[in-house]
C-alpha cells in the first residue's frame, strides 16, 4: 500500500481538539502505525488548537500514507493570518516548537482560500534500516560512532552513534576486546576541552527502571571482572555532589561521606580511569576503602557519575584493572545515557500531553471564576503544593481572586496570609517570590511551616497586558524543578488567553443583557376585563441580543370618556436575524409603535409608517414580520375588541370555552419589502373565557429532528388542551411544551402573548 487519505472536518469549538486527537489515533491504528501515533496526536492537538484559537475557523485534518512515513496536515480557513511563533507574535502555544521538535520534516501551505500546517513521521526503525549498510562499510561501530560526531557536531549526533555502538557491541557489562584509537582520541579531545567539568544531574535516572538495571548489573560485573569485594554507581547531583546510585558487596555497607565533583582527581575531571592504591584517594576515603579502581560515566561530553570497585587492602588493583574499568564505563555509559533520555523523553510527552489537556479544559468553559479555579487545580498538585491566582482591573491593581491548597484544612489560611503579604509583583517575567516575607508574624505563626514556603510567580499576559498573576508554592524543602517552572510558564500563558477570553465574554454578555432589557417594555399595564401573560426567552447564552420583541401599552381614552384609559395596543415582532443590527430594527420598531400609536394612528397606518421606516434604513434594515392589534373595552363589560394587523406573523389563534380553536387574522406582506403595501385591520369580539394566543415563529417552528412544534396544527392542539386556564397557566403550559418538544435547546428566541377575556 503505497498512499492512503483520511480526512475529517471539525467545527471551531473546544471539544473539537479531543475529536481531532481519536481520529489521528484511530486512523494511524487502522494503518498499522501505533508506534508513531502518540507523537502524531500529540502534533495534531498543537496544531487544531493554534487553529481554534488564532484562525477562530473550522479545520481540516488530513492524513497520508506514503511509503514507510505518514504525513499529517491541518488545515483552517483563513489564509490571511500569519502563523503565531512564541515569544515573536503569538500570546500563547508552543505549537510549532512542538511540531519542529516531533517530526521528521514539517511545513506551511497556502491557498486562495485555506492555509495548512503539515508535518511528517517516519516510523521507528526506517531510517536505521536504511543507515545500517552504509554504517557496516564505513568500518564498524566505532568508526561510525566517530563519523557520527564529526559529522553532525552535536550532542543528538553523538547520541544517536552512542546508541548504535551500544547496539553493535552488545548487552551492558559485556568486556570490549579492543578500544578504537580513533573514538578514543575524540573522546579524550571532548573531555580536554572542559565540558565534564559541569556534572549532569544523575538523580533523573533513579526515577528510570532501565537505568537502576543497568546500574545493578554494571556493578554486579564490576565483581566478578574485577574480583573486588565491593563495587558502587555514584551519581552527581546539581550542586556537584555525588550520591550513591546502585551498590554491591562491601561498598552496599559503607555509607557515602561527603564527595563532590570538585574533590575528585584531575584524571577524574578529565574524563580518565584512574587506580588508588590507598585511602588517601578522596572517593576512597569517602566509601571507607582502602584501594579502590574508579572510572567517570559521561553524557554529552558531562559528568554523570562514577563507577568504582573498592577493596579492603591497599594496593589491590593495579592500571590493567583500570583500563578494564574504563570499558565497562564506556559500556554503561551508553546504557544510562538510553535510558536518560528515554526518561526525559517521558516526561517531554507527558508534559505535552498536560498541556494538550489543559488547553482543552481551559478552552471549554467562558466562566471567569471556573476558568481560575481550573487554573489552580490543574496547578495543584502537579506542579505545586498550593496555587494563588490574582487577578488586575482598571478599579484594582491586583486582586486575590481564587487559592486553593492540596490540604483544604491549610487553604483558609493561606488565604489569610495571602491578604496580608506584599502584593503579587506587577512584572512581565516569572521568577521567585518573596511576598510571604511581609506578612505580619502573627499571621505566619498561625499558618506555620507554609510562610516558609518557596513561592514562584508567574504573570498572566494576554495581548499584550498583564490581567494578573499566578502563584504557585511549595514547602521550603521540596525544591521546583525546572520543568515544573518551564510547564508552569507555558500553563500561565494558555491561561492569560483563557481568562482574557472570558473576562471578554462576561462584558459583551452583561452589555447584551443590558440591551436586551432595553429592548423590552418595563411593564405589562393592567386592563379591565382582560388578563394578560407574556413569555420572552432569548436563545443561547446571552451572548447576542434577540430579534424576537412584544409590548403591551396604554394607547389612549375614549374622547369625553373618564379616566383610566380605554384603549390599549399589543404588539409582537420578529426581527430577522440577531445581533446589534437586528437590535436597530428591534429598538426602532417598538418605540415607533409607541410614538405612532400616541399620535392617534390606526393600527394600517402605524404598519404602514413603520413599514417606510424601515425601508429608508437601507442596508442597515431588516426584514420584520409583526403582529398589532388595539384592544377596546366593550361597553357591557361582556369582552373586549380587538383590531389587529398581521403582517407576515404567524396568525394569531382563538381558543373558546368549548375548546375549538381558529385563525382570527389574514395573511399580509411583512414590513421591510415593498413600499407602498396598504394594509387593512381584521376585528376579533373576544367574549367572556376566551383566549388569544399570539406567538412568534421560535414557538411555530421550534424543532424535534426533523418535525416542527407546527407541523399538523400542532400548536392548535396544544391550545386546545389549555380549556378553563388561566392566561398566565396558558403561556406557563405552551412555554413548557416549547422546552420539552425537543432534546437540544432551541435555537431561536421565543416570544408569545396570551390575552384571556374575563
Amino acid at each position: 500500500m503505497d498512499r492512503q487519505t483520511a480526512t475529517a472536518t471539525f467545527p471551531s469549538a473546544a471539544a473539537a481538539v479531543a475529536d481531532a486527537r481519536r481520529f489521528v489515533r484511530k486512523v494511524l491504528a487502522d494503518w498499522g502505525m501505533d508506534e508513531v501515533a502518540d507523537d502524531a496526536v500529540l502534533a495534531t492537538s498543537e496544531l487544531a488548537t493554534n487553529a481554534i484559537a488564532y484562525a477562530g475557523t473550522s479545520f481540516e485534518v488530513s492524513c497520508r500514507l506514503v511509503g514507510r512515513d505518514v504525513e499529517i496536515e491541518v488545515r483552517d480557513r483563513h489564509p490571511t493570518r500569519g502563523i503565531e511563533m512564541p515569544g515573536v507574535t503569538a500570546s500563547s502555544g508552543r505549537g510549532l516548537p512542538s511540531i519542529a521538535r516531533l517530526a521528521a520534516s514539517w511545513g506551511v501551505s497556502y491557498d486562495r482560500r485555506t492555509k495548512g500546517v503539515w508535518f511528517r513521521l517516519t516510523r521507528p526503525g526506517a531510517a536505521e534500516a536504511a543507515a545500517a549498510p552504509e554504517g557496516a562499510a564505513a568500518g564498524g561501530p566505532e568508526a561510525a560512532f566517530t563519523a557520527d560526531i564529526a559529522a553532525n557536531g552535536s550532542a543528538q549526533g553523538e547520541r544517536a552513534a552512542r546508541d548504535r555502538g551500544a547496539r553493535d557491541r552488545g548487552a551492558p557489562g559485556a568486556v570490549e576486546p579492543a578500544r578504537d584509537g580513533a573514538a578514543a582520541q575524540v573522546r579524550e579531545g571532548r573531555l580536554a576541552g572542559g565540558a565534564s567539568e559541569v556534572p549532569v544531574a544523575g538523580d533523573r535516572l533513579l526515577r528510570s527502571p532501565a537505568a537502576v538495571e543497568a546500574m545493578e548489573d554494571g556493578v554486579a560485573t564490576v565483581r566478578e571482572v574485577l574480583g573486588a569485594e565491593g563495587a558502587a554507581v555514584l551519581l552527581t547531583e546539581r550542586d556537584g555532589r555525588l550520591i550513591i546510585g546502585s551498590a554491591a558487596g562491601t561498598a552496599a555497607e559503607m555509607p557515602l561521606g561527603e564527595l563532590s565533583v570538585a574533590s575528585l582527581t584531575p584524571a577524574a575531571r578529565a574524563g580518565s580511569a584512574w587506580v588508588a592504591a590507598d585511602a588517601s584517594d578522596p572517593t576512597a576515603a569517602a566509601l571507607r576503602a582502602s584501594s579502590l579502581a574508579a572510572a567517570p560515566l559521561e553524557s554529552q561530553g558531562r559528568l554523570t557519575g562514577l563507577i568504582v570497585a573498592v577493596s579492603s587492602l591497599s594496593g589491590r588493583f593495579d592500571q590493567s584493572d583500570g583500563a578494564r574499568l574504563g570499558r565497562l564505563a564506556d559500556e554503561m555509559s551508553l546504557s544510562l545515557e538510553k535510558a536518560r533520555v528515554g526518561e526525559l523523553e517521558r516526561s517531554w510527552r507527558g508534559w505535552l500531553s498536560f498541556v494538550a489537556e489543559a488547553s482543552d479544559l481551559l478552552a471549554g468553559t467562558l466562566d471567569q471564576e471556573r476558568t481560575m479555579a481550573l487554573v489552580a487545580q490543574l496547578v495543584v498538585p502537579r506542579l505545586a503544593t498550593w496555587c494563588a491566582v490574582y487577578t488586575v482591573t482598571e478599579a484594582e491593581p491586583d486582586r486575590l481572586a481564587y487559592v486553593w491548597h492540596a490540604d483544604e484544612d491549610r487553604a483558609d489560611g493561606l488565604r489569610e496570609l495571602l491578604e496580608h503579604a506584599g502584593a503579587a509583583p506587577p512584572t512581565d517575567a516569572s521568577g521567585p517570590w518573596n511576598g510571604l516575607a511581609t506578612a505580619p508574624e502573627e499571621v505566619r505563626a498561625a499558618v506555620g511551616d507554609t510562610a516558609n514556603d518557596q513561592v514562584y510567580a508567574f504573570p498572566l499576559i494576554a495581548r499584550g497586558r498583564r490581567i494578573g498573576t499566578i502563584v504557585i508554592g511549595r514547602p521550603a524543602g521540596d525544591r521546583f524543578p525546572r520543568s515544573a517552572i518551564e510547564l508552569a510558564e507555558e500553563l500561565s500563558r494558555r491561561a492569560a488567553l483563557a481568562v482574557d477570553n472570558a473576562r471578554l465574554f462576561s462584558a459583551q454578555t452583561a452589555m447584551s443583557s443590558a440591551l436586551q432589557r432595553s429592548l423590552l417594555p418595563p411593564g405589562i399595564p393592567e386592563i379591565p376585563g382582560l388578563e394578560v401573560a407574556v413569555v420572552y426567552e432569548p436563545a443561547g447564552e446571552g451572548s447576542e441580543v434577540g430579534g424576537d420583541f412584544y409590548d403591551v401599552f396604554e394607547s389612549g381614552r375614549r374622547p369625553g370618556g373618564p379616566a383610566p384609559a380605554s384603549r390599549w395596543r399589543f404588539a409582537i415582532g420578529d426581527v430577522c436575524g440577531t445581533g446589534p443590527e437586528a437590535a436597530a430594527v428591534t429598538g426602532l420598531a417598538r418605540h415607533a409603535l409607541r410614538i405612532l400609536a400616541a399620535e392617534d394612528m390606526t393600527v394600517p397606518a402605524v404598519l404602514t409608517r413603520l413599514n417606510r421606516l424601515i425601508l429608508g434604513e437601507g442596508e442597515r434594515g431588516r426584514l420584520l414580520t409583526l403582529l398589532h392589534g388595539e384592544i377596546t373595552a366593550r361597553r357591557r363589560r361582556d369582552g373586549v375588541t380587538i383590531r389587529l394587523t398581521s403582517a407576515g406573523h404567524p396568525p394569531p389563534l382563538v381558543l373558546d370555552p368549548e375548546g375549538g380553536v381558529r385563525e382570527v387574522a389574514s395573511p399580509q406582506p411583512l414590513l421591510g419589502v415593498f413600499d407602498g403595501v396598504e394594509f387593512h385591520t381584521d376585528t376579533v369580539e373576544l367574549r367572556r373565557g376566551e383566549v388569544l394566543l399570539c406567538v412568534t415563529d421560535g414557538v411555530t417552528e421550534r424543532r424535534s429532528g426533523s418535525r416542527l412544534l407546527g407541523d399538523g396544527h400542532g400548536l392548535e392542539k396544544l391550545l386546545a388542551g389549555c380549556t378553563g386556564l388561566s392566561a398566565g397557566a396558558v403561556a406557563a403550559r405552551i412555554q413548557r411544551a416549547v422546552r420539552d418538544f425537543g432534546p437540544e435547546p432551541s435555537n431561536d428566541d421565543v416570544a408569545l402573548i396570551v390575552l384571556r377575556a374575563s
